[in-house]
């Protein structure tokens, strides 16, 4: 099981500086009203023994809205996650509200940053896409937007027999906590409230071409930036600068709403089944992502054209490339990222008749114009959902 905590209010007093640890948390984030300290070893609420640590900084505090939803059948229900336990705990920093979920293998984001080659088996792609599209239309349909959809964001489930290792058989497998002492830089003591001690999150995934089709169960996760549109209204994007959809550049004024988790979820379907994003750029400017938008997918809205002024820069007035090398459309993008990397590495690719109805689903979601996207409905009936994903998703539940 997972556990989160969250804190009261933060109550800060003079900084004090720690020497930095790597994958381990900031140790200025305990404090009175911030992160309480835990130690390989404590036991929560008489019931739950520490024995290693999963990770820190996780929001997900917006599932608990979701945890209560009824379960009226959708298929993508089953794939957000569910509080199993709730309970307080006092200490040095404050009262913590605890949470208890399911934990996860890793993220789909790790797997690929732990693999050479960054890609999944096509069937594991198709199966865990599948669930993604699921897990998504679940949502709007229950009238939430989940605003952060990428890869760091849907999570792999442990296998269940990971319920059946004693913490000693857990340490055999995956080894000890590894800790590190947390030392002040003016070499003082340590305040009360904080740790001697940080624990490195244990690795308990593999690289991605590794995972098979039975361990392609997923569940999508992360709800701190979910909103209801019926209740809030926004106008800005917090996703990744590659993932944010063009019209919180071009429509400022407009609220964002479920087709701009349909942009994100087309771009993060791209990264699933291909080795590398739809849309690139280290650090990019917003100019920058709008040239990488006219590239794959062709001239702007005419509004919009002539709203954008770095547009010469890289085009004519016809949308045509003026400099720098030529523009990549969305096809070949398709071949530098998904065929020509799975045939390099020997591995099943995109037949022509699959490509042809994934790269249709994939326009239709990647509209320019908000209204004129799919919708998460409409994705789940689309030809590539129907005849080729979700038969590799019925043969997972299966095996």
């Amino acid at each position: 099981m997972e556990f989160f905590a969250s804190s009261g209010p933060s109550k800060t007093c003079s900084p004090v500086e720690y020497m930095p640890l790597e994958d381990i948390e900031r140790p200025e984030r305990y404090h009175p009203g911030g992160y309480h300290p835990i130690v390989i070893g404590d036991r929560l609420s008489d019931r739950y023994d520490v024995v290693h640590k999963l990770g820190f900084g996780e929001q997900i505090l917006g599932s608990l809205a979701l945890s209560d939803l009824n379960d009226d059948g959708h298929p993508g229900k089953a794939l957000i996650p569910q509080v199993l336990d709730k309970f307080l705990v006092d200490g040095p920093n404050g009262r913590h509200r605890c949470l208890v979920t399911e934990p996860g293998m890793m993220s789909l984001a790790e797997a690929k940053d732990a693999s050479y080659c960054r890609l999944f088996e096509l069937p594991v792609a198709k199966a865990i896409t599948a669930q993604f599209i699921q897990a998504v239309a679940f949502l709007h349909h229950r009238g939430i937007v989940h605003a952060d959809l990428h890869t760091g964001n849907i999570m792999l489930r442990l296998p269940n027999s990971m319920d059946e290792l004693s913490p000693e058989q857990l340490y055999e497998k995956y080894g000890r906590p590894n800790i590190e002492p947390i030392v002040r830089l003016d070499g003082k003591p340590l305040p009360d409230g904080v740790p001697t001690h940080g624990v490195v999150p244990i690795w308990l995934g593999k690289e991605s071409e590794l995972i098979t089709l039975t361990e392609a169960k997923i569940f999508l996760t992360d709800f701190g930036e979910s909103f209801l549109p019926t209740v809030t209204q926004r106008r800005y994007s917090n996703t990744p600068d590659i993932l944010v959809p063009p019209e919180i550049y071009f429509l400022p004024c407009e609220t964002v709403s479920f087709s701009s988790d349909i942009w994100t979820l087309a771009c993060t379907i791209w990264d699933i089944i291909g080795q590398r994003p739809l849309f690139e750029g280290f650090n990019p400017s917003k100019d920058w992502m709008i040239k990488e938008h006219v590239d794959t997918l062709g001239k702007l809205p005419h509004d919009w054209w002539q709203k954008w002024d770095a547009r010469q820069r890289w085009f004519n007035e016809e949308g045509e490339r003026t400099s720098g090398r030529a523009g990549r459309s969305l096809t070949d993008r398709f071949v530098d990222s998904v065929q020509q990397p799975r045939q390099e590495q020997a591995v099943e690719d995109v037949g022509q008749a699959e490509k042809t109805a994934i790269l249709n689903m994939l326009r239709g979601m990647l509209t320019f114009m908000p209204d004129k996207r799919l919708t998460a409905a409409e994705v789940m009936e689309s030809e590539w959902m129907l005849r080729w994903a979700l038969p590799v998703l019925e043969r997972m539940v299966t095996t």
